[in-house]
Formats: structure tokens, C-alpha cells, sequence
């Protein structure tokens, strides 16, 4: 039997997690782009490899977070008003990692009603898991070494021409040859692909305004290597080597997440993934408040971290 959510929480209970604000969505805003530019700053200032490794791990981050906000936008939840969450979220967080909230949006709902079944449509993302030890370091090296980042970017590029259907996930589905052709890709190559490429070229013409126009190269690379291996670690840890089915207290998880944690592979309180499916409009500030909620009726336990979620994942024998 499915949990119902009116069973675990009063209407009033529900009201006061349900609330939203304007505020809590532009912080996301300034401290992700404020930590960006910090680590521009510091690369324009020392240029050192280890500085630039630095900085790309942390820029992985905050494209993660860019790409956790526009998830918190496709359910209207980041902003309280609503063009905020399609329009300045699209703009600022979405398009600078490859993404548009509404094409995400009408992925997503998808994932949340059949979460767990065969109808997910993200199920690829996890499938696979658990892998043995050596599965999982080839597919982290490969994240690492931007093999997997370069794929996803030719996925993306064609899918926005309109040659795939769009998804997030690792399903590639071609359309049909009577829909594709040149007059399609230019059309849609020039709806989709060309908001991407303005947010690149205002990030980059922002940073020559600013006489260090060559630490743009840093995102592509973050975007390439870090961010890759975080949307994995972030993908595992929500639904992988999980019994499945309809129900959300069987296919979706709660991790634990520390400071570093928080600063890869879950921003905006995205480890509380369980609260998140039990309730989707609960907005990114709220999720904490409703695990203690949970814990408190005994519903929910203490979560295992991502080191043991990553360890449980490559835990099949060779």
C-alpha cells in the first residue's frame, strides 16, 4: 500500500512545510554564484595546477547545486513566486549547466510517479548497482577524465537538434527519421542549444570585463570531470541498490551528508531525498525540519552516510 502523506502529517503540519520563500530562493542564488566567483577570483589571482584542481572541484559543486535548483524550479518550490522558478532559475542556473526547467519538468514528473518501477524513466542511472569495486573505479575514472561529461555534452547536442528525445537519464531513444532533418536541427538547435551557449558567453564575457577571461575554462572543465562524478555519487545515493516498487520508503533514500558532502555531491539539502519524494512541494530549507518530523514519529531513521552508500554500491563479488 502506498504511503499517503495525510496519514503521516496534519493539514497544519503540511501548511507550515509547504511554505515558501522568495528569500531562501535568491540566497541559493547569491551563494552559488558568489562562491563561483570567489573561485575565479582565487585562479585569476594564483594560477597554480593545485589551485586549479581546486577550483574545479568546488565548481563541480556549485554546478550541482545549479542543477539541484532548477530540480527545486521544475516543482516550483525554489521561489515562492512563480516566474522566478521558470524564469530567472532558467536563466541563472539552469542553461549555465545545460539544462532548461521546462523540458527538465516534464522529465521529472515522470521520475516521481513511477519512481522505483519500470516506467522510471532515471531507472538507468541506477540499474546498474550494485557493480563490483573495479566497476565503480572505471566509472569514476571515467567521470574524472571527462569520458563520461564528453559523452553526456553529444547527448545533449543531440537531443536540443531534436535527433533524440530529451531525458536526463542514460535511455537514448532516436526519433523517428520523419521527424529529424536539417530544417528540424536548425530549428530546434536554435530554441534549445541557443540560450546554452548565451549563458557561456555572458559568463565569459563577464570574466574579460573583469581582465581574466581565460579562468572561464574552468567550468567547461568542472562541468567535464567534478560535476560528473558528483551527479553520480548524487544519483546512487538517491535510488540505487534499493528494493524498488511503488512505495517511497522502499525507493528512495535519506543519506547523510557532512560539510564536504555539502559541498560536492549535496547542496540544497538535496540528501534528504526520501522527505523530497514523500513531498515534493516542500521546498529545498524545509527538508531537514520534515526528517526530524519523521524521526520523531518513527518513520524514518538515521541515514547511513555517502561513503557507506558508495561502498554498498560496489559490493557485488567479481
Amino acid at each position: 500500500m502506498t504511503t499517503r502523506i495525510k496519514d503521516i502529517f496534519s493539514a497544519a503540519e503540511i501548511e507550515q512545510l509547504t511554505r515558501k520563500s522568495n528569500l531562501a530562493g535568491l540566497w541559493v542564488l547569491l551563494r552559488t554564484w558568489g562562491v563561483s566567483a570567489g573561485c575565479f577570483a582565487a585562479l585569476a589571482l594564483w594560477p597554480h595546477p593545485l589551485m586549479w584542481l581546486l577550483a574545479i572541484v568546488l565548481l563541480g559543486g556549485q554546478q550541482l547545486c545549479c542543477a539541484v535548483a532548477t530540480h527545486e524550479a521544475a516543482h516550483r518550490s525554489l521561489f515562492k513566486t512563480r516566474w522566478l522558478n521558470t524564469r530567472l532559475v532558467d536563466w541563472l542556473c539552469a542553461r549555465p549547466v545545460w539544462l532548461d526547467v521546462e523540458r527538465y519538468r516534464q522529465h521529472h514528473m515522470h521520475h516521481h510517479a513511477h519512481t522505483g518501477t519500470a516506467q522510471d524513466p532515471d531507472l538507468t542511472l541506477v540499474d546498474m548497482y550494485p557493480t563490483d569495486t573495479a566497476g565503480m573505479r572505471r566509472r569514476l575514472l571515467r567521470d574524472a577524465l571527462g569520458l563520461t561529461g564528453l559523452k553526456r555534452v553529444l547527448g545533449l547536442f543531440l537531443m536540443d537538434i531534436g535527433a533524440m528525445h530529451y531525458t536526463v537519464s542514460g535511455d537514448v531513444r532516436w526519433r523517428p527519421r520523419a521527424q529529424r532533418g536539417l530544417t528540424v536541427y536548425l530549428r530546434n538547435g536554435l530554441r534549445n542549444l541557443g540560450p546554452m551557449v548565451l549563458s557561456q558567453l555572458a559568463l565569459f564575457a563577464l570574466l574579460w570585463a573583469c581582465g581574466a577571461a581565460w579562468v572561464y575554462w574552468a567550468w567547461p572543465l568542472a562541468y567535464l570531470t567534478s560535476f560528473s562524478v558528483f551527479l553520480r555519487i548524487r544519483a546512487l545515493a538517491e535510488h540505487a541498490c534499493l528494493p524498488g516498487g511503488s512505495e517511497v520508503f522502499a525507493n528512495t533514500r535519506t543519506t547523510r551528508a557532512g560539510w564536504l558532502a555539502r559541498c560536492c555531491v549535496a547542496p540544497l539539502n538535496v540528501n534528504f531525498h526520501q522527505e523530497h519524494h514523500l513531498m515534493a512541494s516542500v521546498p529545498y530549507h524545509r527538508l531537514p525540519q520534515m526528517h526530524r518530523m519523521l524521526r520523531v514519529k518513527g518513520l524514518s531513521d538515521a541515514p547511513q552516510g555517502y561513503w557507506s552508500v558508495i561502498k554498498l554500491a560496489a559490493s557485488r563479488s567479481a
